[in-house]
């Protein structure tokens, strides 16, 4: 949907008399469910801006740099039971993992039938955001206008600063982040190193094998690479049936699920994991495991230095490439805020509780600011369902709001292995389960 759409915005402030103004940034797949939910609730004048001429946002497939995007041939990586929004489940007709195209339509259709459109201000960056003495929010947009909101809503997603490690930029040869992959004609006959074993660095790997003239991958840690299907059924389905068991029943039920699929990570030159798959983010990749042991991708271990085009392993081999790809993740970006404001680039955690509600800013909410082991959108759906709430007077936190984003961000790192991917992640099932028993509260109940 082009940016035509511009013309039908109004501010609907006769409409909204004694409600507050909500300004949403982002119409990726956050910000479109937040539109919606804020919508349904009748909760005051709402606005969503967003810098492409088109919803979607990393779903929005794009060969420019102008944007993070989904990758030609990319598909889902959960499935799309997992996946669909609860009013709005995805076409029957659609496969279980969809491709990148059909998602975009998915969220096309989402939008056109939650009448989302007439509230979406299009090709409008949010410059910069700054909070005011009455607790009030100054936009300052890319069309050169200054605008004032009650609530600030932020769903424009964690994937857009790339990460690239220090050690890899004394490198000679091409270095370029997984964030600028688009497809694999550009590394035809070349000698490629991808590093990073994640689900980017997977797909990156195995669509590169396709045509290049020799590639490896540098896994550093162990990784659960797991493939899509289980017993003929999509993986996460089958992890979803587990997800009422405890712990010391379901870790080793999962641990020897991946066994019967894929035996020992040793055997394929692979680091071995120790620890339990729900530790860590797993990477979903049917491909990956096939091409090594097909000799198309070579495993490597963690890079120790490099010097020039040649690249020393951990393990004392080297090899000379003409690319390395990066597939090192991403930092935690607003850019419409100073650093002073805040700042979670470098940052171990991030205390926000419910992965949403700022301990010192109360009309400050962040939409699906979260890394879960399933799709992101079901999840903030939920979110907005009790951001809604949350501004309508409906329900309020229970207790401290420091010591509840201290607690959560604590948790985190309870839960899973210390690592930049692991600061923001959470566990899809029981996650879920804690949005919706806030959901069932009202303002006046306790603990």
């Amino acid at each position: 949907m082009k940016a035509d759409k511009n013309k039908q915005i109004t501010m609907l402030s006769k409409e909204y008399p004694n409600k507050p103004s909500i300004a949403i940034i982002g119409a990726g797949c956050s910000g479109l469910t937040t539109l919606k939910n804020m919508i349904q609730a009748n909760v005051g004048k709402v606005i969503c801006f967003e810098q492409n001429d088109q919803i979607g946002g990393n779903w929005l497939f794009s060969e420019k740099e102008s944007h993070s995007s989904v990758c030609e041939t990319t598909h889902i990586i959960s499935s799309k039971t997992m996946s669909s929004f609860e009013d709005f489940p995805m076409p029957e007709n659609y496969p279980d993992y969809p491709s990148h195209q059909q998602v975009w339509r998915y969220f096309h259709d989402y939008a056109t039938h939650f009448n989302l459109f007439p509230h979406i201000q299009f090709n409008t960056r949010v410059i910069e955001a700054k909070i005011q003495e009455n607790e009030r929010w100054e936009l300052t947009l890319s069309t050169g206008e200054i605008r004032m909101f009650d609530y600030l809503l932020i769903a424009n997603g964690h994937h857009s600063k790339p990460r690239i490690p220090e050690e890899l930029t004394s490198f000679k040869g091409e270095l370029i982040h997984s964030h600028l992959y688009k497809t694999n004609k550009p590394f035809t006959e070349k000698k490629v190193l991808v590093v990073g074993a994640g689900n980017s660095g997977c797909d990156c790997a195995v669509e590169i094998s396709r045509v290049a003239e020799y590639t490896a991958i540098s896994v550093r840690n162990p990784q659960y690479i797991i493939p899509k299907f289980f017993l003929g059924k999509p993986t996460d389905t089958f992890n979803k049936g587990m997800a009422w068991l405890p712990t010391f029943i379901s870790n080793p039920l999962r641990r020897l699920s991946v066994f019967i699929q894929v035996g020992r990570y040793k055997d394929y030159g692979l680091p071995e994991p120790d620890f339990a798959v729900t530790k860590v983010h797993p990477t979903l990749n049917s491909e990956l495991l096939y091409k090594i042991r097909h000799g198309k991708v070579t495993p490597r271990t963690g890079i120790k230095k490099i010097e020039d085009k040649e690249v020393y392993f951990q393990d004392g081999k080297h090899e000379n490439f003409d690319t390395i790809i990066a597939a090192t993740g991403y930092k935690i970006s607003f850019p419409f805020f100073s650093k002073q404001f805040i700042q979670w680039e470098e940052g171990d955690s991030v205390p926000l509780y419910l992965r949403m509600f700022h301990p010192d800013y109360k009309n400050l909410i962040f939409i699906g600011l979260f890394q879960p082991q399933g799709a992101v959108w079901p999840l903030s759906d939920y979110q907005a369902k009790l951001a809604a709430k949350y501004i309508m007077k409906k329900w309020k936190p229970e207790g401290d709001l420091k010591l509840l984003a201290e607690k959560d961000a604590n948790d985190i790192s309870k839960e899973f292995l210390s690592a930049k991917r692991h600061t923001i992640e959470v566990h899809y099932q029981s996650f879920m389960n804690k949005l919706k028993k806030e959901l069932r509260k009202n303002k006046f109940e306790t603990a």
